[in-house]
């Protein structure tokens, strides 16, 4: 596929996905990557109907990088933490791998402290930290 098709791609799966449920057949419609389809679904038991906002999209051959925002209310246990209640909006970087209309790899890079932090289970550092 070229690389605008690609990102039309991400952008449908953007639109399927974004604040809705995510149940494992709509994902199965973009997403043949396990790894991925099992972070969707930890996140969606954690986070239910969680956002991804695009910021931007930038494709070249098969891969996709997204700058996005993440949005969500901690609803549900995640990594053993029982559920906060607490909303937290997070950057994120994700690079996605296109093939036959799907995608089939990915890699995420989130401030997994920003995270921690906004559910307050860890202090904020650095400058101007109390």
């Amino acid at each position: 596929m070229p690389a605008e098709e690609n990102k039309e791609l991400v952008r449908r799966y953007f639109a399927a996905l974004s604040g809705k449920d995510k149940p494992a057949e709509t994902v199965g419609k973009f997403v043949t990557d396990q790894e991925l389809t099992q972070h969707i679904a930890a996140f969606e038991a954690a986070f239910p109907r969680y956002q991804l906002i695009a910021d931007d999209i930038i494709a070249e051959g098969d891969r996709v990088a997204v700058r996005a925002t993440f949005k969500g209310q901690h609803k549900g246990e995640l990594m053993g933490m029982p559920p906060t209640g607490k909303a937290v909006s997070l950057p994120l970087i994700m690079i996605y791998r296109v093939a036959t209309g799907k995608i089939v790899q990915h890699w995420l890079s989130v401030d997994r402290l920003a995270l921690m932090e906004q559910l307050g289970v860890a202090s904020p550092t650095g400058p101007g930290a109390r």
